[in-house]
């Protein structure tokens, strides 16, 4: 068999998130749109772009509230 087949072939699974460079789960985002009756079809590269959102938007929300934890002295947020 010239490579085909569910043989051990040695590689390793990479995930969407990883593709996409994110750290939110793009394959449970898909997940979700798919089991909540947002739609009939949910594209490819939906949950991709709606990770990359939901990612930038918690990014700067921590950010925020870092700096104004650093602002009145507080180690946690």
């Amino acid at each position: 068999m010239s490579g085909r087949g569910k043989g051990k072939s040695g590689k390793k699974a990479v995930t969407r998130s990883a593709k996409a460079g994110l750290q939110f789960p793009v394959g449970r985002i898909a997940r979700y749109l798919k089991a909540g009756k947002y739609a009939t079809r949910v594209g490819a590269g939906a949950p991709v772009y709606l990770a990359a959102v939901l990612e930038y938007l918690t990014a700067e929300v921590l950010e925020l509230a870092g700096n104004a934890s650093r602002d009145n002295k507080k180690t946690r947020i």
